[in-house]
């Protein structure tokens, strides 16, 4: 912390000192009809540089950049218009703004300034807030529905990975030992822990889904990709927004978001979310359902401006999650190569035990450990952006925390398996950045950065056997497993601690080469620390001297105790050709070469005659080489249409491996020597006319193990007499072949409560087809495809009520988002399963 409020300070003091002469740009936006258009978007393009009109229309922004230069002013359901300023002596500027169903030209921040998302050579999709708003996109796994590159699975939200193109995190439970290959930026602030990716959406502004390995534009090295969640800003003119929802199964969500000046140079703007819902399976013991909702969030923000060049903003921000949730109902059962009396079905007949159904989806359980999922993340930030020269200089500081208390039945039944599966972990991150961004001449900008991270997480766990776990274990026919007491009480208390820390500079360049042709080298070197300390220890149990009766324990549960420390460092780089053929034709060309850090596995080790496999502790870093060729057209007015094709091999690949040993907690990280993913996406939008608008995208994923030969064994061919299986040529876990999805909204002008606005109708799908559930492909875990459709009716408007009636899933499909073992591998496993038909209605009132 001292290191942080040090940091914090110098920047503080440096980029205040800087004096400003710059002049300022004025302007009034209305429509046609002379009214006043309030929020509207001005951006000075090719910058950073961007304000929103207040409540008369009005803005100032600051126009040090040389003349000429362009203004973007945007407005949701109007006409962007560019409008080019030669002098001062043009303000004020009286800017009108047709009212015309047309594409709005997005403006995203992704390489560190703004321009059109059109014009930049990155595959990248674009939600608004009031689009994720609608679409009742509230987080990470309500967006996938919108973005079909992105896959996201959760079991809970410790064990949460996020994926683009299939790739980023291993497929299964989350293993802190390695980092994310999908990049998680929340107003420049990188979260560390997927689990992040669950929370509820805070007041947001824009979500940036970029594709492919990003490591010279973003602090953090990426392989797959990265989210760059911008939030609404404070403003110096006062706007207030209430949002209340009510659904089904007694869902029940409110927003809230206050802004305006605190002084002529101060700004804030605080923001809440709270979202609770009924459980949606029921547990027939216990009488209560589970999988419930409860989340609350809060954020604030004080944007202070010491001179028209310079903007700091502090932010801080806390979230709170106590579902009783993230149950998992038993899927299926498969046979073994076990012995008969170590199949599923002849161990529960012998303990005279049935399941409550074996349908997963009449979503009945009978967990006699509670479910419990708690956890709590926040932190705060301080950023500085003041520009100096014809470029911006940004500082990001930041210090975040994640506390995660959970309790899991990992047996999915009412029998004591498993009486204790819990692994509360600790969490605390420093980041910061500093980065510039700007033009060196003409015919050349640049972005140059440095970042830095450190972080630790300690686990403090306990598992514990319950009083039918002899019968699961038992590997003979031995009568001393079924002595009294024997295994019951019988677990181990682990103590685990990981810190990892990187350091890295990076830049990237554009050059000018033409007009229309463009060269982007960029390049990256990173330094990468991991020191891990695993202790585990076993307790309870029938207390013995014997030693047959020991070793019987010993073969469930031992002690196991390693540390390790690694470093490594590496060079990744990019090289980007683009070319723009007209206004309406934009091609590029990308080769990257990148890297995920090495890893370690502190989640405990498979043992081979008793011992820990030490050197499974240490995981190979990734070695990423990517092709990419994307073309975004405009092919006629009111229309985008954009294609990309995209080949990614991995040397090293770090997969996630499910073991049979239930001391393994969570599984283990191995290196499958290479594994290629290819595909193709297309992107749509359509204005049909001032009406009707529809949007879709089509994916394209094949993911193979090119080579893996020392894979684990599948769930089915678990007790057969080798250990390990070539999985050369198989399918990578999570990887559907197709995905898709697809919109319309049709709107008509009109009045509600003297409002002006739009009705309006929309719909929208997604679809993916069947994919892998596990490490190596099983007959058994895979995952069918499916489809969901929604769809909502409304009325919305920029100032006063707005109110809409919400379907979700509305033909009540049944699918399941994941298939997974139970520990030990005993042949039962289970799903998470998708929600059933939802449906509501959110009423927003904005002043």
């Amino acid at each position: 912390m001292k290191l942080l409020y040090k940091i914090s300070l110098i920047n503080l003091l440096l980029l205040i000192s800087i004096r400003s002469n710059a002049q300022s740009i004025k302007g009034t936006v209305t429509d046609k009809h002379n009214q006043a258009l309030e929020a509207a978007n001005v951006v000075i393009k090719g910058t950073t540089n961007a304000t929103s009109t207040d409540s008369n229309g009005n803005f100032e922004i600051d126009s040090k950049n040389k003349f000429p230069l362009t203004l973007l002013v945007q407005y949701v359901g109007y006409t962007t218009q560019q409008i080019e300023i030669n002098s001062l002596n043009e303000s004020p500027l009286h800017i009108i703004l047709n009212e015309e169903n047309q594409l709005i030209e997005v403006v995203v921040s992704s390489r560190r300034r703004v321009e059109k998302v059109q014009e930049i050579p990155i595959a990248v999709s674009v939600v608004t807030g009031k689009q994720a708003e609608e679409a009742g996109a509230f987080n990470v796994n309500r967006i996938k529905e919108l973005v079909p590159a992105v896959q996201l699975y959760s079991s809970n939200p410790r064990n949460t990975g996020i994926n683009i193109r299939s790739m980023g995190s291993p497929f299964g439970l989350t293993n802190d030992g390695i980092d994310p290959g999908v990049g998680f930026y929340v107003d420049g602030v990188y979260y560390a822990r997927p689990a992040a990716t669950t929370l509820d959406f805070l007041d947001v502004e824009q979500i940036e889904v970029l594709r492919g390995p990003q490591g010279s534009l973003f602090g953090k090295n990426t392989t797959a990709g990265a989210f760059n969640i911008t939030s609404k800003k404070p403003s110096f003119t006062t706007k207030a927004d209430f949002e209340l929802s009510y659904g089904n199964f007694n869902f029940l969500q409110a927003k809230a978001s206050i802004t305006g000046p605190l002084s002529k140079k101060l700004a804030g703007r605080i923001s809440f979310s709270g979202t609770q819902r009924d459980g949606l399976i029921d547990n027939v013991v216990t009488g209560k359902p589970t999988n419930t909702l409860n989340n609350q969030g809060f954020r604030g923000q004080l944007l202070y401006t010491p001179s028209e060049n310079t903007n700091i903003t502090f932010a801080a921000d806390l979230t709170t999650q106590r579902p009783d949730g993230y149950a998992q109902v038993i899927a299926g059962i498969a046979p073994t190569q076990r012995a008969d009396y170590r199949q599923f079905n002849q161990i529960i007949a012998d303990l005279n035990y049935q399941l409550p159904s074996l349908n997963a989806f009449d979503r009945k359980i009978d967990h006699d450990t509670p479910w419990r999922s708690g956890q709590d993340l926040g932190g705060f930030s301080l950023n500085i952006d003041t520009k100096i020269g014809n470029g911006t200089l940004t500082s990001t500081t930041a210090w975040r925390f994640w506390n995660w208390d959970p309790s899991n039945d990992r047996d999915f039944t009412g029998l004591q398996v498993l009486a204790k599966s819990q692994n509360p972990s600790r969490q605390t991150q420093i980041t910061q950045e500093l980065r510039y961004s700007g033009q060196i001449s003409s015919r050349l900008n640049a972005v140059v950065g440095a970042f830095f991270i450190d972080q630790t997480v300690k686990t403090n766990g306990t598992e514990e056997s319950g009083n039918a776990q002899w019968r699961f274990s038992q590997s003979t026919t031995s009568p001393l497993w079924a002595t009294p007491g024997l295994f019951e009480g019988y677990g181990i208390k682990t103590n685990s601690k990981i810190r990892s820390s990187s350091a890295a500079i990076f830049g990237q360049l554009d050059w000018s080469i033409t007009e229309r042709f463009h060269l982007l080298p960029g390049i990256r070197y990173n330094f990468d620390k991991k020191e891990a300390d695993y202790n585990r220890k076993t307790y309870g149990g029938l207390q013995t001297n014997d030693p047959a009766l020991i070793a019987l324990q010993k073969s469930v549960y031992s002690d196991q105790a390693f540390n390790t420390a690694v470093d490594d460092t590496d060079y990744s780089g990019n090289i980007t050709a683009t070319y723009q053929f007209s206004d309406k034709i934009n091609a590029y060309a990308t080769y990257s070469k990148g890297y995920k850090p090495v890893g370690v596995n502190v989640a405990g080790l498979p043992t081979l005659a008793g011992k820990p496999i030490l050197e499974l502790a240490v995981i190979k870093p990734e070695e990423v080489n990517h092709y990419e060729v994307g073309v975004k057209t405009s092919p006629f007015k009111n229309s985008i249409l954009n294609l990309t094709v995209f080949n990614t091999e991995i040397k090293n690949y770090q997969t996630q491996v499910q073991a049979a040993e239930l001391g393994v907690n969570r599984g283990y990280l191995a290196n499958a020597e290479k594994v290629r993913v290819r595909g193709a996406e297309v992107d749509a939008n359509f204005i049909v006319n001032q009406h009707i608008t529809l949007n879709g995208a089509l994916s394209y994923t094949e993911g193979i193990y090119v080579d893996f030969k020392n894979a684990p064994l599948p769930l089915e061919e678990t007790g057969a007499p080798v250990a390990f299986k070539d999985v050369s040529g198989t399918d990578l876990p999570g990887v559907s072949k197709w995905s898709g999805s697809l919109g319309v909204d049709f709107s008509q002008s009109g009045k509600f409560f003297g409002n002006l606005g739009k009705f309006y109708f929309a719909a929208d799908s997604f679809a993916r087809s069947e994919f892998s559930s596990s490490a190596s492909a099983s007959k058994y875990l895979i995952v069918d495809g499916y489809a969901i459709f929604n769809a909502r009716i409304g009325f919305r408007t920029t100032q006063g009520l707005s109110f809409q009636f919400w379907g979700r899933n509305l033909f009540d499909k049944d699918y399941y988002e994941q298939l997974l073992p139970a520990g030990g591998n005993s042949g039962q496993y289970a799903g998470v399963l998708g929600d059933q038909r939802t449906y509501g209605i959110t009423l927003k009132y904005a002043l």
